[in-house]
């Protein structure tokens, strides 16, 4: 946090601006070793850039930001330059020489963000799934989180819990004193009811639709025997030859997955290998293992063999998807009958599945919690409702501590290094 960094922010050049970063305590003197003089704060100005030789690098707009009413929270400068390749590289070897300043390194700008308290670690997640959206729902479930709808959340659940634990202190501190109306060291009724009904309502969040099938696409895999039609359908959702197909058994060994939006939802679909118990080789045997397994975690299994004989306990869908063939078995029971070689029933099973895949995401700019958030929360509501079991007052303030720890890990008040860095590995150089 000591060294000054630097990064070009703006898109790869060439482009019609190219926008680079400083940040740190170095930011004031390398802007006004490059422009000659440190600008009025906050105000952009046009100035003349300069290497140590002298030599003009760019005639650029110039922005002077003291901390630490800044994004990082640290003493800031930007320079807006011509997005050519020469010129970005000429102003980045510049500052490259300065004492005190090297590259930033990916997401080090929103890390000393966190660090300096400018944001909170829901905020830096929900600013992380910002970059990478690809949809509108991605764009806008995204942006609640950065805008700290999440942090909004806790923040409320934080200051019920202190509030319990403080009613419980009283009761340990002010034990049969009269002006406490309490039972000698048994817990008082009010504080057990503010207990469940705050577990009641972390056990409603909990039952929200999660984050990661709107971040990596709502799972729908192609399951079913060798030649059942997976792939060709497959290659016909994705609209695009991304599987091999073949009248050979086993020719799809391997599990394939294609990330598509579909009417603004994002999906990813799975081809898998054919399932059989006979007649497979080594090779094929793997793939039909991984197959069983992403069947395990689908959100949705479109089921293409015999009827009744798909994966159990999975939200399933009985396709016949041969349609067109007259040597294929019927199915009674087909939610969709269709030929991905003909086209027919193609366009109901695409709204269809846009359809379930609405229903079964988190609303538009809705809240919604990813794995670790969602087992922090859930360590929440068991604390809190064990809290709320309690008679003994040292218990009940025990699990209201643990409560408030798992709480402050959620916004990053506590964690660990190792979840920091692999959070902010997935932001880009310059951000």
């Amino acid at each position: 946090m000591t060294d000054t960094i630097f990064a070009l922010s703006s898109g790869a050049p060439p482009a019609a601006i190219g926008v680079i970063r400083i940040s740190g305590p170095a930011a004031g003197s390398a802007l006004e070793r490059l422009a000659g003089k440190l600008p009025v704060p906050r105000r952009a100005v046009l100035a003349v850039l300069r290497d140590a030789e002298g030599v003009v690098l760019d005639r650029a707009v110039a922005l002077w930001l003291p901390g630490p009413g800044t994004a990082t929270g640290e003493d800031s400068a930007e320079l807006h330059l011509h997005g050519g390749r020469a010129v970005v590289a000429a102003v980045e070897a510049a500052l490259g020489v300065l004492p005190g300043l090297r590259r930033a390194e990916p997401g080090e700008f929103t890390r000393r963000a966190f660090a300096n308290g400018r944001i909170d670690l829901a905020e830096a997640e929900g600013l992380a799934d910002l970059l990478s959206a690809e949809t509108e729902l991605q764009r806008r479930g995204a942006l609640a989180m950065a805008g700290g709808a999440l942090s909004r959340l806790v923040a409320d659940w934080r200051t019920r819990v202190l509030t319990l634990s403080a009613a419980i202190e009283a009761v340990l501190d002010f034990a049969g004193d009269d002006d406490i109306d309490d039972d000698g060291a048994v817990v008082p009724p009010a504080i057990t009811q503010g207990c469940m009904v705050l577990a009641e309502d972390l056990s409603v969040w909990l039952a929200r639709p999660r984050a990661e099938p709107l971040r990596e696409g709502f799972r729908v895999v192609l399951a079913g025997p060798p030649n059942a039609g997976k792939s060709t359908l497959f290659n016909a959702l994705v609209e695009d030859e991304a599987a091999i197909t073949a009248a050979e058994p086993g020719t799809t060994r391997d599990v394939l997955v294609r990330a598509v939006a579909i009417g603004g939802v994002p999906f990813a679909f799975v081809d898998t290998a054919g399932l059989r118990e006979e007649g497979a080789g080594a090779i094929e045997q793997i793939g039909i293992a991984r197959a069983r397994a992403e069947a395990e975690r689908a959100d949705l299994v479109l089921w293409l063999g015999p009827e009744g004989e798909g994966p159990k306990d999975r939200t399933l869908w009985e396709i016949a998807a041969q349609c067109d063939r007259m040597d294929v078995a019927e199915k009674r029971q087909a939610q969709f009958r269709l030929s991905a070689v003909t086209g027919e029933g193609l366009s109901a099973l695409r709204q269809a599945l846009v359809e379930h895949a609405r229903s079964a995401l988190p609303q538009p700019g809705a809240v919604a919690l990813n794995a670790r958030q969602h087992g922090l929360v859930a360590d929440v509501a068991a604390a809190v409702a064990e809290a709320g079991q309690c008679d003994d007052p040292l218990l009940a303030a025990e699990n209201l501590r643990l409560a408030r720890v798992a709480l402050d890990r959620l916004v990053g008040r506590a964690g660990t290094e190792d979840m920091l860095d692999a959070l902010f590995c997935r932001f880009c150089i310059g951000k």
